[in-house]
């Protein structure tokens, strides 16, 4: 447990470092115009991946672990989740491939032809399916310790080739590396099949089975709508930006962003390895409480500090992490830290509704948030400029979190579930 917990914290501190050190090379080979593109492409590869594997990496990992041992049942999960994962990632390559040019103008306006890019990533999408695949049988059967170095070698892998392209190739490398480093990953993950070699001859597709993704379907439309939603409000903000402001607005933007992922990667993997467990456990609102109460106390006041650092720093931030060009990002650190803020004690609570299956709440919430950023944003941006992005980030997060102590006000951030049971979680 205490290697695992080793290796998870080596791989986010590695996320972290290659991000930084990919952030430092577009900004010094491409500029903010480059940032402005890059955050687009990105954004879409997250939707299209997710839909990819259909949301159903969580749910299968889950599932594995309890038919591990049930060789019938655990056959029907794989040659479902395989054949379902291949038949919806294949349907997908084939309309990106087919509709590269029309995508190419939503990302990046008939300015920029990266058409190519677009039918790159289509023809790469299977494999970053089947690595999923290959990841979420190594996760239900617990071994955690060859995902982990496993990730740790991709991440590797993919630093290298996303710096060579760059500096060959300065924005066109850039975006081939994002959509060719995904599926690179396989290449590593193919120890993990011949590992787990004897599962092969358990997909069949006549052990397809419609009661297994029934079962599923749940954590398949929760993982969509809060894997695309952001990500698609994130394209349209960015082009909004773009035509209102400029494309170098837009790059300082994306910079801002990219310096929020990293810290809130740290906090994001905590609350997933300690809180949602722990939730899973309760079931009464007096330990709810008196766990999110705890997390306040201990872990917030470290991250408030942390963030005090970093809005302190943010001049000596932009110059390491960026460069000269990026000067204006330093204006739009307090209020992008502010929503950082709202989320992490609004995301702490929410996970009441994943450790629960509380479905209906989780997604009502994640329509909201998606509406009200939308929405927020666009007005904030005409009303202040390149400052209104992050404003709008802030104003989503504050309502979002109020919304939630709504949601949680019995017995002080208590909830009745759908039976109106208000003791205890069922």
């Amino acid at each position: 447990m205490v290697q695992s917990a080793g290796l998870n914290s080596a791989n986010i501190g590695l996320k972290i470092i290659s991000g930084i050190i990919i952030s430092k090379f577009i900004a010094l080979f491409i500029g903010p115009y480059g940032m402005a593109l890059i955050g687009n492409l990105r954004n879409f590869l997250s939707v299209i991946q997710s839909l990819a594997i259909s949301g159903l990496y969580k749910g299968v990992v889950k599932h594995i672990n309890e038919v591990k041992n049930d060789v019938l049942e655990l056959s029907k999960t794989l040659s479902t989740v395989f054949y379902f994962g291949f038949f919806s990632s294949m349907f997908l390559a084939i309309l990106c491939y087919y509709n590269a040019e029309f995508i190419n103008d939503i990302l990046f306006s008939s300015t920029y032809n990266y058409t190519y890019i677009i039918e790159t990533l289509a023809i790469v999408l299977p494999f970053y399916s089947l690595n999923m695949f290959v990841f979420s049988i190594m996760n239900g059967f617990s071994k955690h310790k060859y995902l982990l170095i496993i990730n740790i070698l991709g991440q590797v892998l993919g630093l290298l080739v996303t710096l060579v392209l760059i500096y060959q190739e300065n924005i066109n490398g850039a975006l081939m590396a994002i959509v060719i480093t995904p599926a690179l990953s396989l290449l590593i993950t193919l120890v993990g099949i011949v590992f787990r070699r004897s599962l092969i001859g358990s997909i069949k597709i006549s052990e397809i089975s419609l009661s297994i993704l029934q079962n599923l379907s749940p954590y398949m439309v929760m993982a969509l709508v809060s894997a695309i939603a952001i990500p698609i409000v994130m394209i349209i903000i960015r082009n909004h930006l773009i035509s209102e402001i400029g494309i170098k607005g837009a790059g300082y933007w994306t910079a801002i962003t990219r310096v929020s992922d990293y810290y809130l990667m740290f906090i994001n993997s905590l609350m997933a390895l300690y809180i949602l467990p722990r939730f899973a456990e309760i079931n009464s609102k007096n330990e709810f409480k008196k766990e999110v109460i705890n997390f306040y106390k201990t872990v917030m006041p470290v991250f408030l500090v942390l963030l005090f650092i970093i809005y302190i720093s943010r001049s000596l931030l932009v110059k390491l992490l960026f460069s000269e060009d990026f000067q204006p990002v330093e204006s739009l650190f307090g209020f992008q830290i502010l929503g950082d803020i709202m989320r992490v004690l609004a995301m702490v609570i929410v996970y009441q509704f994943l450790a629960k299956k509380m479905f209906g709440h989780f997604l009502i919430l994640e329509i909201f948030l998606f509406i009200i950023m939308y929405f927020s944003s666009i007005y904030f941006i005409d009303s202040f400029g390149l400052k209104g992005a992050v404003m709008g980030h802030f104003f989503s997060y504050l309502l979002y979190f109020a919304i939630i102590l709504l949601t949680f006000n019995s017995s002080l951030f208590g909830i009745l579930n759908d039976d109106g049971l208000d003791e205890t979680y069922n």
